[in-house]
């Protein structure tokens, strides 16, 4: 079988250990020679921000330690943010916190020595060259943005998620450190692990899928699957969160090369439109798009159903489904708002995602969307 060709991009330093994001923060910082340190982190986490902020300043570098980022971040709050960033002058961004930290702190590294607005730069490669390094620490185990070169905006014009793609967003350093998401709910670390499994999974079995990125999504998948459920019942359970973490970083390295596919398609306007939290969007397609697809790609979802330890490929949609329900996560359309009516509108707008839905295992028109649609109501 042959495959097209594939680019890696990758940062060029990945740190994982527990333990390991001060001091690797710290030693980068150091090791690049930044005096001026832009550093966005959530509340959740403002103690280990204050941490490696304190550490800084006794090295005599000016920190400026900002938060604001909300679960979903629009267009127009990271122009706020980039405003501050603008008038600081970093020579370095740090991002502490979730996959929409990160992705803010992605376009402030890139954007704050230049004047264009953010919305110039939606789409794939629009964006071009960053001057600025750049240091992810992620505090959830779930978007994989530490790695990626994707960042992720509501768009309030359009109310659409708009993907803004570029290598220039792929960080300098990703510092991945399990026992950060210790404290994080049961809740949050459902969803986010449950975006980080359909990350694995779409990009296997995916039309664009590569042997490179193969074997870390496979592998994703059965680390994800295996120890997500465990981590959301204890939370302090180390090893069942740096499993969670590592699946979590290799879907996040497989989203430059292949990227996602129906999934994240059609669970793009259920956050848009409604502001449901990104993972809970995923969850509730996940099981459904799968179905859909189970007869495209045979041999790549038997794979994904053994690594889920489902009893046969048929079954597949039937394990995640059981997966999210034992990680607490509540299923169908209406127990979150949407109402029926609203369905048709949102098929168009999952079909209009077709970056993504290129990379489907099968078509999916607009009828197979609102049956799926239906089928997740």
């Amino acid at each position: 079988m042959t495959h097209a060709s594939v680019t890696l991009r990758q940062p060029s330093q990945i740190t994982f250990g527990l333990g390991c994001a001060v001091p690797a923060a710290c030693a980068f910082v150091r090791t690049t020679g930044s005096r001026r340190v832009f550093l966005l982190t959530s509340p959740s986490v403002a103690q280990l921000a204050a941490t490696i902020a304190a550490e800084l300043r006794s090295g005599s570098v000016a920190v400026d330690v900002v938060t604001g980022v909300p679960p979903e971040p629009t267009t127009a709050c990271a122009e706020r943010i980039l405003a501050g960033a603008r008038a600081f002058a970093p020579d370095l961004v740090l991002a502490v916190g979730g996959g929409s930290v990160l992705d803010v702190a992605k376009i402030i590294a890139a954007l704050h020595d230049r004047t264009e607005p953010i919305s110039a730069f939606y789409g794939i490669n629009v964006l071009v060259g960053r001057r600025t390094a750049l240091v992810c620490v992620p505090t959830t185990a779930g978007t994989g943005s530490e790695v990626s070169p994707n960042a992720l905006f509501l768009d309030e014009v359009t109310v659409a998620k708009k993907a803004i793609i570029s290598p220039a967003l792929v960080p300098d350093a990703a510092l991945i450190d399990p026992s950060l998401m210790v404290s994080l709910p049961p809740a949050l670390t459902a969803t986010t692990g449950i975006d980080a499994l359909a990350h694995c999974l779409e990009t296997y079995a995916n039309l664009a899928a590569h042997p490179t990125v193969d074997l870390h999504s496979l592998e994703g998948v059965r680390l994800i699957g295996a120890n997500l459920a465990i981590a959301v019942a204890d939370g302090s359970n180390l090893a069942a969160r740096s499993a969670v973490a590592l699946g979590s970083l290799y879907g996040g390295l497989g989203l430059g090369p292949v990227n996602t596919t129906g999934v994240h398609a059609l669970a793009y306007p259920l956050g848009g439109e409604f502001h449901l939290a990104h993972g809970i969007s995923i969850a509730l397609m996940l099981p459904h798009v799968v179905r859909h697809n189970l007869s495209s790609l045979p041999s790549r979802h038997t794979a994904l159903a053994e690594a889920l330890g489902a009893p046969s490929v048929e079954e597949l949609p039937d394990r995640l489904e059981q997966l999210i329900a034992a990680c607490g996560i509540p299923m169908g359309l209406s127990a979150h708002g949407i109402p029926r009516e609203a369905l048709p509108r949102i098929a168009d707008a999952g079909l209009g995602v077709t970056r993504l839905l290129k990379n489907n295992p099968r078509e999916i028109t607009r009828a197979d969307a609102l049956r799926i649609y239906e089928a997740a109501f």
